[in-house]
């Protein structure tokens, strides 16, 4: 878990560039898996580290997502760890306060079950099809 915090460095200096839109953010994360470590154990941990950063000013609204292929050619990663906000700002609000916050804190025991060695922050853009256009109708 301390590589992912030093990871978020790169995303939270492009967040200074960026205009702060209402648009959700998404941080994805490509994990490998320690031979020992359980499926059941990842989700353990996550949960842990999530409830810490709900407790936390701009974490109240995050979410959390651990992806786990189910047909795939995934090199040398086992699984993505997926972490959702609102929007940009409340992202930024969350990582200034991640320095000795209790989920950093969770991160050793993160780091005994995974290896999260890349990163990138996404902005997600949410795609509907719209309502179709009620028939006119003749009488």
């Amino acid at each position: 878990m301390k590589k992912i915090i030093q990871l978020m460095l790169v995303p939270m200096l492009l967040i200074l560039a960026t205009p702060a839109y209402s648009t959700p953010v998404s941080m994805t994360l490509k994990c490998g898996q320690d031979d020992e470590a359980t499926q059941k154990d990842l989700e353990t941990a996550a949960t842990k580290w999530l409830k810490a950063a709900k407790g936390m000013k701009g974490g109240e609204n995050v979410e959390l997502y651990l992806h786990f292929p189910v047909v795939a050619q995934m090199g040398e990663i086992d699984f993505s760890f997926v972490l959702t906000a609102p929007s940009i700002v409340e992202w930024a609000v969350f990582m200034d306060g991640y320095k000795g916050s209790e989920a950093q804190k969770l991160d050793k025991e993160w780091d005994e079950l995974a290896t999260c060695a890349d990163s990138a922050l996404w902005k997600t853009i949410k795609l509907e099809v719209p309502a179709p256009k009620p028939k006119k109708t003749t009488k």
